[in-house]
């Protein structure tokens, strides 16, 4: 019941409120990136949801279009701004996603939406991670974020998707808040994301 019902009208209740009550901070957050770069401060993603659908996943930008001399964008970590940076270790780039709920295209809790282009990569019991709405924190995110591997990630996805409920959705959204204060988690090896997931043979 919780699972075909009762956790869509918490993530509604929940991107409702998040909005009315972060949307002046968001503002401001939108004004100050906008003057300092002049470019769009909102950075859209196709990535794969519910049933491997393709959805535009909304953030905040934080790194730069710079390219080398062959017109190839620079490697994350030469792009990413030090209002970027900030932005990413507190999660604040994640709060457009908040529309992204209200879309019905995301759940406040789930396997984050990852690239379009690992759906084939994934082995059957990867691709589980897709039978719920992606989330904006997750099991894994609160077991490692980007410090664990990508099998370490996607075990902790299925076994999310196998044990959904209120009280497991409850911990997990205090426990992201708890990682987010503390700062846990959130590089891998020094790196600014994750290194690209290559399938398993």
């Amino acid at each position: 019941m919780y699972r075909s019902c009762f956790k869509r009208l918490m993530d509604l209740s929940g991107a409702l409120v998040g909005i009315l009550l972060l949307s002046p901070f968001l503002l401001l957050i939108l004004l100050y990136s906008y003057c300092r770069t002049k470019q769009n401060p909102f950075f859209i993603q196709r990535r794969p949801g519910l049933n491997g659908r393709i959805f535009n996943l909304i953030k905040l930008r934080t790194m730069s279009n710079e390219k080398d001399s062959e017109g190839n964008l620079l490697p994350d970590n030469e792009r990413i701004t030090g209002f970027g940076r900030l932005l990413r270790n507190a999660s604040i780039d994640e709060l457009p996603q908040l529309f992204n709920i209200l879309k019905g295209d995301m759940s406040l809790v789930g396997p984050r939406p990852l690239l379009p282009e690992y759906l084939p990569l994934y082995s059957e019991t990867q691709r589980k991670r897709h039978n719920v709405r992606p989330g904006i924190t997750g099991w894994a995110q609160i077991n490692g974020r980007n410090a664990i591997s990508w099998q370490q990630k996607f075990e902790y996805d299925v076994w999310y998707v196998d044990h959904v409920c209120f009280s497991l959705d409850v911990k997990i959204l205090f426990k992201t808040i708890e990682k987010v204060f503390s700062k846990q988690d959130i590089n891998n090896s020094n790196e600014q994301t994750m290194p690209m997931f290559n399938g398993y043979n």
